[in-house]
Order: C-alpha cells, then structure tokens, then sequence
C-alpha cells in the first residue's frame, strides 16, 4: 500500500517540510488523505571522519531545513520516518505495532562523504551507513511520545542528537490524540498536583460539613484523595473538621454516642501513592478504631563488586592502539526507584574505533551497551563522552553525557585509579569505576605506558600531612608543658 507525506498548515498538499522555530514537523497521509503519522522534533549531527594526511575531522550540522520526507510512509503493523537532504543523506526511523503499544526499533543514518559543503578535505568518497538501536520503547497506543530532554544516539563515529521530539507513529482514525506517553527523562522531573480534581462527597445527614484534609506530607488516617471520590462516614449533628496534620498525631473531635481515634503515627510521614479513579468508603467510627497499614519499601538488594575487565582496539594491521582495563557498575534511575547494574566482562565485546583526535569504545553485553568518546588536544587526552542502554524489568533505559571532561591525562600516558571513584554523569545517571587504567591514544608495545595515578592513589600526598600533624601534635604538648611549668614556677615565688 502506497503512502505519501505532506507538512501542515498551507503547505499540506505540496508534500514537503519545513524548518519551524520548535523544529522540523512532517505529516504522513494515506492515499484517502487520512493523517497516519506525525512528526515534530530537532535533530543536530556530529560526525567524525578521516581528512587529508591521515587527520581526523569532526563537523557538527543540524538537520537542514530543505529536508524532504517524500520516502516516509504508514503501514498496518509498521511505518517510517525518513528525512533527506543533501546530496545523497538521509536520517530514518521505523516503527512497529504490537496489540497495545508501539516502540521505535531503529535508527539509521546514511551520509556520503563526497559532499565537500558538509565533509571538507574528506580523504574518501564512499557512503556510510550505521545503524542503532532506538530509545523510544513502550508507548501506549493512541498516544503521542513526548520527550523534550535530549536523546544522544551514538553508533561509529557519528552522534546524532535529538530534542523536543513529539511523535504518533499510528494513528487509526486520521486525528492525533491529546494522550502523551513522556519518556523517561521527562517523566523524573513532571510532579502531578496532590489535590487537583478531588471530588468530596458530603454524607446525607443533618448539618453535616466535611472539610478534606491536605494530603501533601501529612499523617492522616484518611485514604490517599488524588483523583479519589471519598464517602464520609455518617454522623448526627456533627460538624467535623480535620486540622493540616503534618508531622502531627490527630485525635478526631467526639461526636454524639461516638468515639473515634486516629491511629497512632508517632513522628511518621506517610506518602499514600496515587489511586486513579478509585472509589474509598471509610469504614462506620461508632465505637471502633481503626489503624492505617503500615507501609514498607523493600531495599534494593545489593550487589556484588564488578568483575575487572580488560579490553582493546587494534588496527587493520593488527597493532593495538586502545588499552582498557576496569570494573564498572552503573546506577540509574528509572520510573522513580534508584537501581544498579554491573558490566559483566565475561558476556562483553568491544568495539569501536581508533583515530589521531578521537577513539571511541563500545562495550556491548546481554544488558547493557557502554559506549566511551575519548578526544585529545594534542597534549593531554581526556573521556568526552559516555552513553549508556540498558535492558531492565521495566523496559530500555538510555542515558548519557557528551560534555565531560574525565580521566584527563597527557598524550602518551595512561590514566589509572585503582580506588572505586563516582562519577555522577546525569541526574538519573553515576558511574562507578576500579580498578581502572584507560590509554585512548598513542599506545606503544600493546602496552600501557606511564601511568598518571589519580589523587586518591597517590599516597605521596600522605606523607606531608602525616609529617605536619605530628609536628603540630609536638608543638601543642610543649606549650601545653611550658604553661604548666610557668604556673608551678609562679606559684612556688609566691609561696616564699
């Protein structure tokens, strides 16, 4: 089945896109004119490629606001996103359907290096195609994907960035729906109201009036009131209203043959989850106590320490020209609960590539995809940037940072830190390292060279410390000697 593509507004018919200030935003119609896909997003570029004399070279350009999504298309179980531009570039993405979400599967990037506007001094003339795995995973049916957080996909020698990105890969009846799935990095920082569009229902008694109490850090014996229909429970002539009780024990007023106690909540802060379109009746209070469930969180199990890796990169002939040595375990956070994965060196391969500027390694394991950007200003190299995928019970995660300044050491040395040091890469994202010992670049023998140790290895810092408190320490017990004997002194002339 043949589809065709067309940007919105008067430019529907001519099937184009456009550059808006918020981005590129492409519609995808069947051949009745029925919307099937919808697009809007930014997308930058970075590339890295070999130049004139065996020099590497890296361009950053955004996607062009002359793209065309001609080639897009819609079908019953999948459809396509793709952009071109250029002299023979192209960006794509597909998606499939399953009975109740959609996910994206991959993305694909294909440039041709003998476009001299984009690759100036490009010692080759070949098209490059990678491929990689999309982020985008799980997204409810009749729903848009929202994340306006940056989304860095890595994949040989290339980085392609995405932000503000809105996409319904299916629609069935040719309108989008107002129903946003967000994406993980948007879903951390997005706080839903405490009482917003609480309904309280009065019982049907005699000069009655119930007053809801907040529910924002509070102990309360009440059940959880975000998006809760409340039935009091009756009374005769009774006008009742609960104080704010944060951080408070609270004993409800008598009332006419009744006696009524809160539970006891010494100094406890209970949080009750949110309870979507759910119906609570308090139970009768005549003559009764009733105490709230405790609740619990169970800890998350802790880990055993990562196993050491070793790993490496060599060139066509064969020489080695990447040394990595390391135990790493990530902690991230996903849907609000902090969890924790270690790098299994046994079940991991690597990958990557060697230049005279940047070397890239990717660690890919059964979970967990580790990619590693090393750059270097031709005196001291330094790890730039870190991506990390990782498959977990509650679906993809994938997080990073292109903008670090890590591991710094001179050209021709190594760097080595054999404490557990932390790293924090995002704010859902820490790496934890031992054991580490990284030489990006000019490597010699397949060996390490010199290493340059980090501050917690470096013992020779103890030394002076060590020498200067006990120097202290002497001081102190001469004065405190000398004042003591002055006093006897004075006190032995006065005696005579």
């Amino acid at each position: 089945m043949s589809r065709y593509s067309a940007v919105v507004g008067l430019f529907l018919s001519f099937g184009i896109v456009i550059q808006l200030s918020h981005g590129i935003e492409v519609n995808v119609l069947k051949e009745d004119g029925q919307l099937c896909l919808y697009a809007n997003l930014m997308l930058n570029f970075s590339v890295t490629y070999q130049g004139d004399g065996e020099q590497f070279q890296t361009v950053v350009f955004p996607l062009p606001d002359y793209a065309s999504s001609e080639e897009s298309k819609c079908e019953e179980t999948s459809s396509t996103l793709k952009l071109e531009f250029g002299d023979g570039h192209y960006w794509s993405v597909n998606f499939t359907l399953s009975e109740d979400n959609y996910q994206a599967d991959t993305i694909t990037f294909s440039y041709d290096l003998k476009d001299v506007q984009l690759f100036p001094n490009s010692a080759s003339d070949e098209i490059v195609t990678v491929t990689q795995k999309a982020h985008i995973s799980e997204i409810d049916l009749n729903t848009c994907y929202s994340c306006k957080s940056q989304d860095i996909v890595q994949a040989e020698g290339t980085t392609m960035t995405l932000w503000n990105v809105l996409i319904q890969a299916f629609i069935p009846d040719g309108r989008m729906s107002q129903d946003i799935t967000l994406c993980a990095a948007d879903a951390v920082t997005t706080t839903a109201p405490t009482t917003t569009s609480t309904t309280t229902t009065a019982p049907t008694t005699t000069s009655t009036t119930t007053t809801a109490p907040p529910t924002t850090n509070t102990t309360t014996t009440a059940p959880p009131t975000t998006n809760t229909t409340t039935t009091a429970p009756p009374t005769t002539n009774t006008t009742t209203t609960a104080p704010p009780t944060t951080n408070t024990t609270t004993t409800a007023p008598p009332t006419t043959n009744t006696t009524t106690t809160a539970p006891p909540t010494t100094n406890t802060t209970t949080t009750a989850p949110p309870t979507t379109n759910t119906t609570t009746t308090a139970p009768p209070t005549t003559n009764t106590t009733t105490t709230a469930p405790p609740t619990t969180t169970s800890p998350t199990p802790t880990l055993p320490p990562p196993s050491t890796g070793k790993y490496n990169l060599t060139t066509p002939n064969n020489t080695v020209c990447l040394l990595a040595s390391f135990a790493v375990r990530i902690s991230f956070t996903q849907d609000g609960k902090n969890e924790e994965m270690n790098l299994d060196p046994a079940v991991t391969k690597a990958s990557g590539q060697c230049g005279e500027n940047s070397s890239e390694l990717e660690l890919v394991s059964d979970q967990m995809t580790l990619t590693l950007a090393f750059t270097n200003d031709a005196k001291k190299f330094r790890l730039q940037a870190l991506n990390v995928t990782l498959k977990t019970s509650s679906g993809v995660f994938a997080d990073g940072n292109a903008n670090l300044s890590l591991w710094e050491a001179a050209i021709g040395t190594s760097y080595m830190c054999n404490r557990e040091q932390n790293f924090n890469i995002t704010n859902l994202l820490s790496l934890y390292t031992s054991n580490l010992q990284v030489q990006p670049f000019d490597v010699k023998k397949d060996a390490f060279s010199t290493a340059h140790e980090c501050s917690l290895d470096d013992t020779s810092i103890l030394i002076p410390i060590i020498v200067g408190a006990a120097l202290a320490v002497l001081i102190l017990i001469v004065v405190i000697a000398y004042v003591i004997g002055r006093r006897k002194t004075y006190v032995g002339y006065q005696t005579l």
